[in-house]
């Protein structure tokens, strides 16, 4: 079974808690730039397989389907110190029949300070063609439980998107 959650229990976003690793670190102790694809994809792994129960393997396995990366766009605002506790915040803000945006942003524990958002274009493929494969209606139903709503991704722009999610923090340490 690909998900293992009822649709209607699915959140929109998902949360988790991290320390930036020594190993992960530039010799000014900020995170490498590289590492924080590594940060973003390992917390949405862990992240959709323990809200949606849903498993990448089980996708390959039982739909012969994957998603690739296709592109990504990320802003470096202010950077990941090393041993300090971070969240990592993932969200599906546009999916089509072949295709899901992903955005991720990374704050300081306490939400208070944006340090990164990405957003990570990926088409939904055959693993036997490897050519892109519109997604199955479970796939469909799972992406309209848990995108975004009432975001008009297609006249977004990255930089407005930065600047809401600001805001969104600001008005969250206010409360």
């Amino acid at each position: 079974m690909l998900f293992t959650a009822k649709l209607s229990d699915m959140p929109v976003e998902a949360e988790s808690r991290v320390i930036i690793r020594f190993q992960d670190c530039d010799p000014l102790m900020h995170l490498n730039n590289s590492k924080y694809f590594d940060y973003f994809f390992n917390a949405r792994e862990d992240q959709v397989s323990k809200l949606y129960g849903f498993s990448f393997e089980a996708m390959f396995r039982e739909l012969r389907t994957s998603w690739v990366v296709y592109q990504h766009q990320i802003a470096y605002v202010r950077p990941a110190r090393i041993s300090e506790w971070v969240r990592i915040t993932s969200r599906v803000i546009y999916y089509n029949e072949d295709t899901m945006v992903t955005e991720y942003f990374m704050t300081n524990d306490l939400r208070t300070e944006l340090k990164t958002v990405l957003w990570t274009t990926s088409k939904h493929i055959s693993i036997a063609s490897g050519q892109r494969v519109p997604h199955p209606k479970e796939v469909m139903d799972y992406l309209g439980a848990t995108c975004v709503p009432g975001l008009d991704f297609p006249h977004l722009h990255f930089n407005d998107r930065i600047h809401a999610i600001k805001q969104e923090l600001a008005a969250g340490a206010s409360v």
